[in-house]
């Protein structure tokens, strides 16, 4: 019969040191995320005064929006955006990866600033 043996370590209860140091580096790396993430370095984006043009009165219509509202526009907006990375996959690795870092880094940021979240 094919067995496959995997290593278990000196006795089969201890984990690796590379798992335990890859557990280390995770919740690091969750650490980090959080301190970027934190509120103290928040834009609002609708006081923000280096936005100009047509953006500036699209902001402001959509925060004086009900919160029922922006919720639909927010979810609507992530729909339309799955169902274009759902087309993505049809076009081949490469253009996949740059349509999706180009909806992690403009569509998600919008949809934000739709439902009201402070980035």
């Amino acid at each position: 019969m094919n067995v496959m043996k995997l290593p278990m370590g000196a006795k089969g209860a201890a984990a690796p040191p590379k798992r335990v140091a890859n557990a280390v580096a995770l919740l690091a790396l969750i650490v980090l995320g959080l301190c970027a993430a934190f509120p103290s370095h928040a834009i609002d984006l609708v006081a923000f005064g280096g936005i100009t043009g047509p953006l500036v009165s699209a902001l402001t219509q959509l925060a004086a929006l009900a919160p029922g509202v922006k919720a639909l526009v927010g979810f609507i907006g992530f729909v339309v955006a799955l169902i274009s990375l759902a087309a993505l996959r049809n076009f081949g690795p490469v253009l996949f990866y740059i349509g999706l870092a180009i909806f992690a880094a403009v569509g998600l940021v919008i949809a934000g600033a739709i439902m009201g979240a402070v980035i």
